[in-house]
């Protein structure tokens, strides 16, 4: 396997790891304060406006975490400074 190939290899997987595992956390976080909320919501429903507004605030943080997994997992595939790195040392020992 010459050094291309490695780098592609190794950024597609990475790129899919990245995605899953920075999608469990967030997933696993988004349920349990959406719970919680539910819990709070049954104990207090007069506080409902206060629970959800920061609970809508909560899960856009929460999500954002996601977000920036997917965002570096693009940049593995599609903006990889490695792969420049190789494509520039391949052309210039030819």
């Amino acid at each position: 396997m010459d050094a291309l190939t490695v780098i592609a290899v190794a950024s597609i997987v990475t790129a899919g790891l990245t995605t899953g595992i920075g999608a469990i956390a967030p997933a696993l976080g988004e349920g349990r304060a959406v719970s919680n909320a539910l819990s709070a919501l049954a104990q207090q429903p007069d506080a409902a406006p206060t629970i959800t507004r920061t609970l809508f605030v909560g899960l856009a943080m929460i999500e954002s975490i996601a977000i920036y997994a997917f965002v570096i997992s693009i940049i593995l595939i599609y903006a990889n400074p490695f792969w420049n790195h190789v494509v520039a040392g391949a052309a210039g020992g030819h």
